[in-house]
């Protein structure tokens, strides 16, 4: 099969910009001719606030590259990761006016919320699902910026009233609780498939003899980077945490780490590194606050068989199975998080029985040969709904 593959990258490389490449490669080891079509949200610093605001809504340049790509290529499918922000939706009314099949990726929950997690305050927040968006504007939900966040409602109510999502013909969620969302937002069921993401390159499993529990991520509010470090802060048995991220919460992790003996910031550090690391770690903490659609790295810390503290909300509530490949704690609640880590802590056995039960998920969900198989799936259904379309 011949595929388009269009992403927009981030400014910082993330989670978004590894699954899109581990996808790429993927396919064109099965043999699929694979072309890509990658704008770079870079480009936006040096464009005025006008055109970058202009761009956000409809990019005239990105729908004539994506209808140029696909006259030159004629590509079986379109499949499109990201088009926040630079590219814009119009991308889709390219794909339209060539008469090709779309699949998209919900790698976050961009066009249901301003922010794109379903946080506000400190906490989940569900006031704009289903509904048109002006209380994200208000809020100034993007960036911390009101007229930011009103470039970005306004995106999102003008692709609604084009029917813009429309144009999509299968959509790919990362989990069933992602899925869940879209469906109450009124996307249709049969349109919305689950795949989650995977990894790659099959990895050696570790064997969590380092002594020190991993966190991994970027340092903001809502990856619950203050319930982790309030539970370490806490008397009572503890494990050496070791933090790898970066983010605006960068400062704040660095003075705790300075004035704490059992927390080590160790800054960003390359994949092959954190491997490494999750490998050895005992287990990994993830404290998020806010929904979430997936969680790649516990997914990650699954093929090493590393189990997961997980805050039980959201997606990763949902892929941490309580008691077997790791466990739940309260979000949010320092003192249940504390709690759970000394649990783990004066239970070995059973630790040594979650690194086995991880690796196991790993190897039944996340695997490269699964994730290929699921894809080929939601594009036949895709190029399905585009015939009946």
């Amino acid at each position: 099969m011949k595929v388009l593959t269009l992403h927009t990258h981030y400014r910082q490389p993330g989670g978004e910009d590894q699954s899109f490449i581990s996808e790429t490669a993927l396919l064109r080891e099965r043999g699929h001719e694979v072309h890509t079509l990658i704008f770079h949200n870079r480009n936006l610093e040096s464009m005025t606030v006008w055109r970058q605001a202009g761009s956000t809504i409809w990019n005239q340049k990105a729908y004539q590259h994506t209808r140029a790509a696909i006259q030159k290529h004629r590509p079986r499918l379109v499949h499109i990761h990201n088009t926040f922000p630079l590219a814009s939706p119009g991308v889709l009314h390219a794909a339209k006016a060539e008469g090709i099949p779309v699949v998209m990726s919900l790698r976050n929950y961009r066009l249901l919320c301003v922010n794109g997690l379903f946080f506000q305050g400190g906490q989940p927040c569900e006031q704009c699902l289903g509904r048109l968006p002006w209380r994200g504007a208000i809020h100034g939900c993007y960036r911390n910026s009101r007229a930011a966040s009103t470039v970005v409602a306004g995106m999102l109510a003008l692709h609604r009233s084009l029917g813009t999502w429309c144009h999509v013909d299968g959509y790919i969620a990362l989990t069933a609780f992602a899925r869940q969302k879209f469906l109450e937002a009124g996307f249709p069921s049969e349109k919305v498939s689950v795949k989650p993401n995977f990894v790659h390159r099959d990895p050696v499993c570790g064997d969590g003899r380092g002594g020190y529990a991993l966190f991994v991520g970027r340092l903001s509010a809502e990856k619950g980077i203050d319930t982790l470090l309030a539970a370490w802060s806490l008397p009572g048995r503890k494990v050496r945490l070791k933090v790898i991220g970066d983010g605006p919460l960068r400062t704040y992790v660095e003075r705790i780490a300075k004035n704490t003996q059992e927390v080590e910031y160790l800054g960003s550090k390359n994949p092959e590194e954190v491997s490494t690391l999750m490998a050895e770690a005992t287990f990994l903490v993830f404290p998020s606050l806010c929904y979430e659609t997936f969680g790649r790295v516990a997914m990650e810390a699954f093929a090493m068989g590393t189990p997961v503290l997980a805050a039980n909300i959201g997606a990763v509530g949902e892929i941490t199975d309580n008691g077997r490949t790791g466990l739940h704690f309260r979000p949010s609640d320092p003192s249940d998080l504390a709690a759970k880590v000394d649990w783990l802590l004066c239970h070995p056995t059973e630790l040594a029985h979650m690194r086995k039960e991880a690796r196991r998920e790993y190897e039944a969900k996340y695997t490269a040969e699964r994730n290929y198989g699921m894809l080929m799936k939601i594009y036949a259904q895709a190029i399905a709904n585009h015939r009946k379309r």
